[in-house]
């Protein structure tokens, strides 16, 4: 073997060229390792990343956490002997706060449940809730078409009831925004339904239908057998499909099924966007008011039902639902199925309404009268009460006069208004 007489001065040219693919080897072992590294380590940051930010909503999100668990299993706690646990939804709406409230205070475990939409003032809602929260009730902050905060819900708590009040309402905003009565009212009340039909045990649903369910019916008093299948609005056709709905999974699933047609309810905590609020915040603005003429001129009638009556009715129909048959979703046997009118039996016309008004604000009102348009009102309504009556004893006690005096007091006092002042 030839050795070189100086060291260094001869280099074996296969040694070098393992020398060098030693190298490039060893160099792009060492990106490829470092690239598994940086790999791995931005696969551990992103989940660490990810369990942060879901214990963060678990923790801090509307709905979720060991404190919000804590708070819906106490505000359904019964306190009185044979008492029930419902869960309201709308609760900080004006009907479900009053029904809450009234289930509350007989003893009732209730929990409360609400999306605070805007579609109309949500600081009202907030008050509502403010009020329930003072009479120990959770509302829990949240949409129905949640099914996953559903399955919690009754996971938590074993609801003996289901008191759905939660829904789109209002006739003429469904020209402007079809798609949110669609989402509430027919969306909404299945995801509801369906998270009962899976419950254990099932619960008894009562819920709100609409006397606009009759639509154009002509025939008065309104009864239940009627015909229900001219609407006249958008509104009234969900709240017909909330009824065909429920039919179904009562047959199918054996879920005991209340559906109540409310007719035109007025009260303290009233709703904004019901005619007698309106006219009373622009009688007291001086702002002239728009009263609807049917046709030939004819004067539009209402049968206006207080909130009180209104109480007792869902109270009473919640108290006389039978149980649901049905267990994991499957029926055992046929399940109560009604439906109800609760009415004051006592139509007024709006004009006669505005009256009351005037003498109870002591001001008389600017009117603007015009034809009825095309928007989904009908003339008149007038509810036969015949079936609640003989059923659960609905007997309605408060004449529009009383009622419309009880609500002007109230709007006063929570508006704080007073003639040097203008009202919100």
């Amino acid at each position: 073997m030839f050795l070189p007489s100086t060291p260094g001065k001869f280099k074996d040219k296969s040694i070098t060229m393992h020398r060098q693919f030693y190298r490039c080897f060893a160099s792009t072992s060492t990106m490829f390792l470092w690239a598994l590294f940086l790999v791995a380590l931005t696969a551990a940051y992103l989940s660490f990343q990810s369990f942060v930010d879901s214990g963060s909503r678990y923790f801090s999100t509307a709905w979720g956490g060991i404190q919000w668990e804590k708070q819906v299993r106490a505000s359904a706690q019964i306190r009185r002997h044979n008492g029930v646990s419902v869960l309201v939804t709308g609760a900080a709406g004006f009907v479900g706060s009053h029904v809450s409230l009234a289930l509350k205070k007989r003893g009732d475990g209730v929990v409360g449940l609400d999306n605070f939409n805007s579609y109309y003032d949500p600081s009202l809602k907030r008050d509502r809730r403010n009020l329930l929260n003072s009479q120990n009730i959770f509302v829990v902050e949240g949409d129905i078409n949640d099914a996953r905060m559903l399955a919690k819900l009754f996971e938590i708590v074993a609801f003996t009831h289901v008191m759905h009040l939660a829904a789109q309402a209002g006739v003429r905003y469904a020209m402007e925004n079809p798609q949110s009565y669609v989402h509430s009212n027919i969306a909404g009340l299945v995801t509801l339904l369906e998270a009962c039909k899976t419950a254990d045990p099932q619960p008894a649903v009562v819920w709100a239908s609409s006397s606009s369910v009759y639509g154009l019916n002509e025939k008065a008093p309104f009864s239940e057998s009627d015909r229900t299948d001219r609407p006249a609005s958008l509104y009234a056709a969900t709240k017909k499909a909330g009824e065909e709905i429920t039919h179904t999974y009562n047959h199918i699933y054996g879920l005991s099924i209340t559906g109540l047609r409310f007719f035109t309810v007025y009260g303290p905590w009233g709703r904004p966007d019901m005619a007698y609020f309106s006219f009373t915040r622009n009688i007291l603005q001086g702002k002239p008011i728009t009263i609807y003429k049917g046709k030939n001129h004819v004067d539009l009638a209402r049968d206006f039902t207080y909130i009180d009556d209104i109480v007792k009715g869902c109270i009473g129909s919640l108290d006389s639902a039978k149980k649901s048959t049905g267990s994991g979703g499957k029926k055992r046997a046929p399940a109560q199925y009604r439906i109800f009118n609760l009415g004051n039996t006592s139509p007024v016309t709006v004009p006669m309404m505005v009256g009351i008004l005037e003498k109870q604000l002591k001001v008389k009102a600017k009117k603007h009268m015009v034809e009825m348009p095309g928007n989904g009102d009908v003339p008149f309504t007038h509810a036969n009460i015949s079936s609640a009556r003989k059923e659960f004893g609905y007997k309605p006690t408060t004449d529009l006069q009383t009622g419309l005096r009880k609500f002007v007091r109230w709007y006063l006092s929570y508006y704080g208004y007073d003639h040097g002042k203008s009202v919100k």
